[in-house]
């Protein structure tokens, strides 16, 4: 549904089956860390998943179509406990507005912020809601990249148990000074994360992220090749990089489907979604889609049906958007949550609680595309 300011976020479409459940940590026997277990007891992690009463969706195929990815935020409730109401209310707006599939876990999600616990939860509630609202078929991609191949395993365990059916990984960066020249390194770091992993990896390529390290198009297109990485989402803004890769893969392809591509390549941003288009790439991911699902959508609806000035006007307003979105980061996305949908609430600390200036300049920031949102 378009955001209304009269309107609250959506309510009642899923609720009635959604249980709210108590978590606490407890230790898993296979992956050295804690799983998600409601405070009952339960002989396994998984024992709790295929008790649930929609487990019967959580595992099954959910493939990697063109579209709109949504890296979701992560709500919070006023003592910065995990707000899992908000959380699935807001998988489903997104839903119900036509986004292709959602992440957790990611940047805008907060994940630096959460435990292991905390991050399963999200995935949990998010795959949850999404089931019992009738948007099963949704596959949704979970940030699992640490320091660590140990723990970046982990991770992706640990979100194929809370019913994620992808894993987004970030390349290693605290020691990269140490790592073994022509990225040799980050090569192994990524086959044996795949290897081990009981879910598919997309590589995220976010030099913002860490350090620095930009991932080059000839690692991207080499690590394409394992049967288990299956995508790549390019924050760098690099188009010229983005277009090597879709080709590459493109042509390696045993028979290229465009629908239903082997290797699904995704801008990290909204700001050049039609010049990713023309480059080669399958759709975004991109963070703005949490404000403006449906103008992010229709931009790229608009292209593919070759109206391209009408594509050109909706991108100018969507980076527009987007670039109020890049300034304010997590924050600023919350607060035009906040002020145009009437939930968003802070982030959790030590990141600041937007101004009084900040609120009214991130709200005005986004009346146009809100307006454009409001009126798909």
């Amino acid at each position: 549904m378009a955001p209304h300011l009269d309107v609250p976020s959506p309510a009642g479409s899923f609720t009635a089956n959604f249980d709210r459940i108590s978590f606490e940590a407890a230790a898993s026997s296979d992956a050295g860390t804690g799983y998600l277990a409601p405070s009952e007891p339960l002989s396994s992690p998984s024992s709790f998943f295929e008790s649930d009463s929609v487990a019967e969706d959580f595992h099954i195929t959910r493939p990697l179509l063109p579209g709109t990815y949504v890296p979701t935020v992560c709500f919070f409730n006023g003592t910065e406990d995990i707000d899992t109401d908000a959380i699935a209310r807001h998988a489903v707006r997104l839903a119900e507005a036509g986004v292709t599939g959602l992440a957790t876990q990611g940047s805008n999600g907060e994940a630096v912020h959460l435990t292991h616990g905390e991050r399963q939860l999200v995935t949990y509630t998010t795959r949850k809601a999404l089931n019992a609202a009738g948007f099963s078929h949704i596959p949704i991609v979970v940030g699992c990249g640490a320091q660590s191949t140990r723990e970046t395993i982990e991770y992706c365990r640990e979100a194929w148990k809370a019913g994620g059916d992808y894993a987004l990984v970030l390349p290693p960066s605290y020691y990269a000074p140490l790592f073994a020249p022509s990225s040799k390194t980050i090569e192994e770091y990524f086959i044996e994360v795949a290897n081990a992993s009981p879910i598919p990896l997309i590589i995220y390529n976010f030099p913002g992220a860490v350090n620095g390290m930009d991932m080059t198009s000839d690692v991207i297109i080499k690590l394409s090749q394992h049967p288990k990485i299956v995508g790549v989402k390019l924050t760098c803004g690099n188009t010229g990089k983005l277009n090597r890769v879709a080709a590459a893969t493109r042509k390696k392809s045993k028979g290229y489907d465009a629908d239903k591509p082997e290797f699904l390549v995704l801008a990290g941003s909204a700001d050049f979604t039609i010049q990713s288009l023309i480059a080669g790439a399958h759709g975004i991911l991109a963070g703005l889609a949490n404000i403006s699902p449906k103008a992010c959508i229709k931009t790229i609806d608009l292209y593919k049906a070759g109206k391209y000035t009408e594509a050109q006007k909706m991108q100018e307003i969507v980076s527009r958007g987007d670039w109020i979105a890049i300034q304010g980061g997590v924050v600023g996305v919350k607060e035009g949550l906040q002020a145009w949908m009437g939930y968003g609430g802070y982030a959790r600390s030590p990141l600041p609680k937007p101004t009084a200036e900040q609120t009214k300049s991130w709200k005005e920031g986004f009346r146009e595309l809100v307006l454009l949102e409001k009126s798909l």
